[in-house]
C-alpha cells in the first residue's frame, strides 16, 4: 500500500521533476481531466471525487512516511485542483490553458481563504483541500468568461 501511496502522492511520478513539482503534477491532472473528456457529467464528478478521497490517503501516508507536513513532492492536489478546473471549462486548448493557469496562480498566491485553509487544516485533507480552494477561485473566474463568450 505504501508504492500506491507514493504512486498517488506523486501523481505518477510528477512529484519528482527537478524544478515546478506542482506544475508538473498540475499538468498530470490535464491528462487526467482529458481521459473523463468523452464521459457523462455524473461519471466525472465520481472520477474527481474518487481522485479527490485517494488523494486525501495518498498525501497523508507520504506526509506521515516523510515527516513532512506537506511534502513537496505529494503532487496529486495540484492534479485534482487541475482536473477539476478544466474539466467545467470548453474542450478547447485556449480554455484548458487558461484554467491552467488560473489554477496555477491561485495556488501560489493563496488568497483568503486558500491561505487559511492551508494552515488550519491539517494532514492530507489539509493538502487537497487547499488546491480544491485554488480550483474554485479558477473556476469563479473563468466559467463566467466561458458563458459570456458563448463556449
Amino acid at each position: 500500500m505504501r508504492r500506491l501511496a507514493y504512486l498517488v502522492g506523486l501523481s505518477l511520478g510528477a512529484g519528482h521533476a527537478p524544478f515546478w513539482p506542482g506544475t508538473f503534477g498540475a499538468a498530470v491532472g490535464l491528462l487526467f481531466a482529458a481521459s473523463l473528456m468523452a464521459l457523462a457529467w455524473p461519471v466525472k464528478l465520481a472520477g474527481l471525487v474518487l481522485l479527490f478521497v485517494i488523494g486525501v490517503w495518498a498525501s497523508a501516508a507520504v506526509a506521515a512516511d516523510t515527516g513532512l507536513e506537506d511534502p513537496q513532492i505529494v503532487v496529486v492536489d495540484e492534479s485534482f485542483g487541475a482536473a477539476a478546473v478544466v474539466l467545467v471549462l470548453p474542450f478547447d486548448p485556449l480554455w484548458w490553458a487558461a484554467g491552467f493557469i488560473a489554477f496555477r496562480a491561485f495556488d501560489i498566491l493563496k488568497p483568503f481563504p486558500v491561505n487559511w485553509v492551508q494552515d488550519k487544516v491539517k494532514g492530507g485533507l489539509g493538502i487537497m483541500l487547499d488546491d480544491a480552494a485554488a480550483a474554485v477561485y479558477a473556476i469563479l473566474l473563468l466559467l463566467p468568461a466561458s458563458w459570456l463568450l458563448g463556449n
